[in-house]
């Protein structure tokens, strides 16, 4: 059975051209997509794109929207027909196995808190962001910004959920997991660091500390931290990749040499470009939820909703949510003294 994905046709800087050109190219992939929205709007854009009644994408009518300058979840508990809070009600009433949104990633959170409702012995949904690695294998951040502050134990879920996602959305074998730090050194770092180092010790794939230097590097598959920190390096990645592709370029344009050059360099370059590319992987995860929730990029284009879309249905098919339920349970019973 094809997997369902709630995708809201209203989000994001480039709506509905970009939703409605993701939905064709995830649907044309084997997922069936509920494109929920202003549901003329949608009609038009399909025809706009010759896919007008399309037989992976069913329109589902949303009144309302939820704008990037509004406060997020103000706006979804005002706006019950919002397409964003219709999409993770979808997800909610097991129409959908996952809800994908380029819109307001506050509104996005809240929705999917209040309507998908949290993992039974999750404590704190975190947000997953991939990121490129050495050899093409993918690095899994979490927390990127679900809570500025965090606990050591909410860290330790973090590493669980984060090992489950590497493994079975990503395809990471036997996923290795690494505690941001200061310093290698088991002693380095704040309180928190310390405390939940001594929370993971004993945990699968928990290989200790590692510096936002390690990363890139394919040390780890999976990196934990709390949300204040992680949107900083989350922030300071993306910024560095795209001053240094900046820099590449004007340095090849800046001579007649250099554009020669320029020619015989530009497959590698573009092949280097779309695996830092964010659009890659559509965005960021919310984990810890029952059901995949997918935070894209605001300026997504269509082929960057269209990966968000794949990426949340691999995880739909994968029954994310039911994984980390059990994985929460039986860690519960190995501590209990009954066990």
């Amino acid at each position: 059975m094809a997997p369902v994905v709630a995708l809201d046709g209203m989000g994001g800087d480039n709506a509905p051209a970009a939703p409605v050109t993701g939905a064709i190219t995830a649907a044309r992939d084997g997922v069936q997509v509920l494109l929920v929205g202003d549901a003329p709007v949608l009609e038009r854009e399909l025809e706009r794109q010759d896919a007008a009644g399309h037989s992976g994408i069913e329109i589902v009518h949303a009144p309302d929207t939820v704008s990037s300058s509004e406060e997020g979840a103000r706006a979804v508990r005002a706006k019950p027909d919002a397409s964003v809070s219709l999409a993770c009600r979808l997800v909610g009433q097991g129409r959908a196995g996952a809800a994908v949104s380029a819109g307001n990633t506050g509104a996005m959170l809240a929705a999917a808190t209040l309507y998908i409702r949290r993992v039974p012995g999750v404590i704190r949904p975190a947000i997953a962001v991939v990121l490129p690695g050495a050899g093409g294998r993918p690095v899994l951040l979490l927390d990127a910004g679900g809570s500025a502050e965090a606990r050591a134990e909410h860290l330790k879920q973090f590493a669980l959920m984060g090992r489950i996602f590497s493994r079975d959305v990503l395809g990471v074998a036997d996923p290795r997991v690494g505690l941001l730090s200061i310093g290698e050194e088991d002693v380095k770092g704040s309180d928190l660091v310390l405390s939940a180092h001594a929370l993971l010790r004993e945990t699968p794939g928990f290989v200790g500390n590692v510096e936002g230097r390690d990363i890139p590097t394919g040390v780890v598959d999976v990196v934990v931290t709390d949300g204040f920190t992680g949107n900083v390096v989350l922030k300071t990645m993306e910024g560095v990749a795209s001053f240094l592709m900046g820099e590449v370029r004007d340095a090849v344009r800046s001579t007649l040499l250099g554009r020669v050059g320029g020619l015989l360099v530009r497959p590698p370059l573009r092949r280097m470009r779309d695996r830092i590319d964010p659009e890659e992987y559509g965005g960021a995860v919310l984990l810890g939820v029952r059901g995949l929730a997918v935070i894209g990029h605001g300026n997504s284009s269509g082929r960057g909703i269209g990966n968000a879309v794949r990426v949340a249905a691999r995880g739909a098919r994968g029954s994310l949510a039911e994984q980390f339920g059990a994985a929460l349970a039986l860690e519960g019973a190995e501590r209990s003294p009954a066990a």
